[in-house]
């Protein structure tokens, strides 16, 4: 029998138990962002470390940090192979709003053959298919194809604020030739897909203060500076009627799309009618001269995500509002650096700042970009393992989202990142109701296991 094969009767055999186990790991409340919860976040530390001893991962440990535990464990018996550092998250989201829930959150449920919990498709049920993938690989080889390691946090949901500082630490413990995530999506059901970047992240608040408190609008209208009207001066300066970012220097740095890149985004037929319909607009918007697919996945952006200040109340208030505000983030692309857009940022809200106000600025977390090359080995090894088990070509995308973390292995590891998930856009993860599709979770199992020997036969 062929690995694939003998990979394929042994999750059949097994499946009902592994689902049990999935839901075990379902139970646990893992809310990295809600203090009350720090207990359940050491149980599903001690959950996966258990389930790692079981397979015989030698050097398990669970290690404290500033914030909760990261997991660690070794095989490193595969003489003369590669190593995989295989990383997840094990926290989840919080689960409000409770009441648009159709079953209980930490009450795993299996409903038109989609698995409902918080957590079973971001990340806790992928993470589980790496153990369940080792787990059949030593039971049906006797051995694993090639070495692995395994990072598993409980802070990724918040930011990962405490693992850069773990993974710098620990580099030669960390060291490998490459890390495997799944913690990404298929291109859409049926359609597997290697996501080989991803963009990065920063954010400011903007704070405008103007008179001491607020003001009658019918005496001091005319005559002192509206913080709100201030507000809006500066948010409008960002962008372009086409959302071209009018920030000096903004683009200066940005890497442009190869013709190969191009190419493959526009075989993939993406339907933006289907788009239109879906997120209930009339029109798409954006930078001209891209596809949506280029604008979401390789072009950076500044976006508003809040507006706050004045009077919001039922009727009407007639005053000057002396203080407003706004939130902005923008997704960067390779080769920007969080850092040098701030810097940029700043002095661009400093140029366009209307009189008779204050502005401050207050700076938030930041991730860099990242990328692997789409025609990388290692990129298009797991294209083949796709391919085998969905019997489709494989996608190559970029993600339009971050995982900060993953610039930061980039960043202090200098090892390629691969990374191959298996959810879809419609689970819901972060939101009510989510759920993972069990043919994704069937099909997965079997696409990382053949993976594995795709490594292994690959020179380093």
């Amino acid at each position: 029998m062929s690995h694939l094969e003998k990979l394929d009767a042994y999750f059949a055999k097994n499946r009902e138990r592994h689902l049990e186990e999935l839901f075990e790991f379902l139970r646990i409340p893992s809310i990295s962002s809600l203090s009350e919860h720090k207990e359940d976040i050491k149980t599903a530390a001690n959950w996966l470390a258990d389930r790692l001893r079981k397979l015989n991962i030698e050097n398990v440990s669970v290690d404290e940090t500033a914030g909760h535990p990261v997991v660690y464990g070794e095989w490193l018996h595969a003489e003369g192979k590669p190593t995989i550092l295989l990383y997840g998250h094990y926290d989840v989201q919080p689960v409000d709003p409770l009441h648009l829930w159709d079953s209980e959150p930490f009450n795993p449920e299996i409903r038109d053959n989609k698995l409902y919990a918080r957590g079973a498709s971001d990340d806790k049920g992928q993470v589980f298919m790496h153990l369940k993938m080792i787990e059949a690989l030593f039971e049906t080889e006797g051995t694993l194809p090639v070495n692995v390691k395994f990072i598993y946090e409980g802070e990724e949901e918040i930011g990962s604020p405490n693992l850069p500082e773990y993974v710098e630490k620990n580099k030669e413990k960390l060291s490998a030739n490459l890390i495997l995530i799944s913690d990404t999506g298929l291109y859409a059901p049926g359609k597997p897909a290697v996501c080989y970047g991803l963009r990065g992240l920063t954010g400011i608040q903007i704070d405008i203060r103007g008179a001491k408190g607020d003001l009658h609008s019918g005496l001091y209208g005319g005559g002192v500076q509206n913080a709100i009207h201030a507000l809006a001066d500066i948010l409008a300066s960002f962008r372009d009627e086409h959302g071209t970012i009018q920030v000096e220097g903004f683009y200066d740095k940005v890497r442009p799309l190869t013709e190969e890149e191009r190419k493959a985004y526009s075989e993939l037929n993406f339907d933006e009618e289907a788009l239109k319909e879906e997120v209930g607009v009339n029109e798409l918007f954006g930078e001209q001269g891209y596809s949506y697919l280029e604008r979401t996945w390789a072009r950076p952006t500044l976006e508003v995500n809040g507006v706050f200040g004045g009077f919001s109340g039922e009727g009407i208030k007639t005053v000057l509002p002396a203080e407003a505000g706004a939130k902005i983030t923008c997704r960067l692309v390779p080769d920007q650096h969080p850092n040098e857009i701030v810097a940029l940022l700043k002095a661009h809200i400093e140029k366009h700042k209307p009189k008779g106000v204050n502005v401050t600025i207050s700076e938030f977390d930041k991730g860099a970009p990242y990328l692997t090359p789409f025609d990388h080995p290692l990129i298009q090894a797991a294209g083949r393992s796709y391919e085998r088990i969905y019997n489709v070509p494989t996608a190559f995308t970029r993600g339009g989202g971050s995982i900060p973390i993953v610039a930061s292995f980039d960043e202090i590891l200098s090892l390629p990142v691969v990374l191959m998930g298996f959810g879809l856009n419609s689970e819901n993860f972060h939101a009510p109701n989510e759920h993972f599709h069990l043919e994704n979770f069937d099909k997965g199992l079997r696409v990382l296991g053949d993976y594995l020997h795709e490594v292994a036969d690959l020179e380093f």
